[in-house]
C-alpha cells in the first residue's frame, strides 16, 4: 500500500465487501474508529486496513460472531499488552544473546516501550470522550 489514508471505497475494493458492511463494523467494533474529515468523509490507515482484514477472516473465514470476534481481537490485544509490559531486559538478553551493553539498551527500550503504552492508553481513554 503506498498511501496515507483510503476512503471507505477504497477500503471496500481492498477487502471485496460493500461500504455498508464497513460502516457496520465501526459499530460493532468500537476500536475501529478511523479519522472523518468534515465530519463525513472516513479516512481509513493501514493498520485499520489490516484491522478489518483480521475482522473479515475472523468472521468470514472463521465463522466467529460478532460477539466471539470482539472477543478474540481483545485477547489478541491484551495478549500483547501484557508481553510488552512484562518483558525484562534479563529476560530478552537470555532469549537473544545479547551483551551487557545491548542489555543496557534494551533496559532503555522496555522503558520507553512501557511509557509509550501508558500514553496510548491516555489517547484513547481521551479519544472515547
Amino acid at each position: 500500500m503506498d498511501k496515507y489514508y483510503y476512503t471507505i471505497g477504497e477500503v471496500s475494493n481492498l477487502l471485496a465487501v460493500k461500504p455498508h458492511v464497513i460502516r457496520y463494523w465501526e459499530t460493532e467494533f468500537t476500536f475501529l474508529r478511523p479519522k472523518k474529515k468534515g465530519g463525513r468523509i472516513r479516512k481509513f490507515s493501514e493498520s485499520h486496513i489490516e484491522m478489518l482484514k483480521k475482522i473479515k477472516n475472523l468472521l468470514y473465514t472463521q465463522k466467529f460472531t460478532i460477539e466471539g470476534a470482539r472477543q478474540k481481537l481483545k485477547q489478541e490485544r491484551d495478549l500483547i499488552h501484557t508481553i510488552a509490559e512484562d518483558a525484562k531486559p534479563e529476560q530478552l538478553s537470555l532469549d537473544l544473546g545479547l551483551s551487557s551493553e545491548q542489555t543496557n539498551c534494551a533496559s532503555i527500550l522496555a522503558e520507553v516501550r512501557s511509557e509509550l503504552c501508558k500514553l496510548k492508553k491516555l489517547c484513547n481513554q481521551y479519544n472515547r470522550k
